[in-house]
């Protein structure tokens, strides 16, 4: 087991963690094989597209640790929105904190997995006609004919917004 040198002002961890840390060089894939490639900004649109779905959103709590909970989604240009409830926690977390991450992957073995993580800025959609856009959007994409489209949202209805700032992306099934 290689454990990283010891610098001036570095922090050493416990001797427990310390016995099962595992340090990677920068050349060593934690899967033991070649690093994946990433996808391309094209690439990483068509899949989000292509798995409508569920997607894990993670927020950061109030005492500051992840919360991730799986949620709807659909894509609009270069935003992720996400349908919910006013007040949910995640709602509570963004508005203190905005900075969320998006994730959705694909794949059942180590040669077709894929996926793509993005980090960006979150905001709460609360006002009823924005609200009423997205629902109808989010309606639309799943098949539901215009004349079956709602013409007003309940009063505790929420949308989060996600504007991307990093995409992070894997596919096990072309080689870096």
């Amino acid at each position: 087991m290689r454990k990283p040198p010891a610098t001036a002002g570095s922090s050493s961890l416990d001797s427990a963690a310390a016995a099962t840390a595992h340090y990677l060089s920068p050349w060593e894939s934690t899967r033991g094989g070649p690093m994946p490639a990433k996808m391309t900004l094209d690439e990483i649109h068509a899949f989000l597209d292509s798995r409508p779905g569920w997607i894990a959103l993670s927020t950061i709590s109030p005492s500051g640790h992840p919360h991730t909970v799986p949620i709807g989604y659909f894509r609009l240009g270069e935003k992720i929105y996400m349908g919910c409830r006013k007040g949910t926690q995640k709602t509570k977390n963004i508005e203190r904190n905005p900075a969320v991450a998006v994730m959705l992957e694909s794949g059942t073995t180590s040669q077709d997995i894929k996926g793509v993580c993005i980090q960006g800025t979150g905001r709460v959609i609360t006002d009823p006609a924005e609200a009423l856009q997205l629902r109808r959007e989010a309606m639309r994409r799943r098949g539901v004919p215009e004349d079956q489209l709602p013409t007003e949202v309940g009063p505790d209805t929420a949308y989060i917004e996600v504007t991307p700032t990093r995409y992070i992306s894997w596919d096990y099934s072309k080689q870096g």
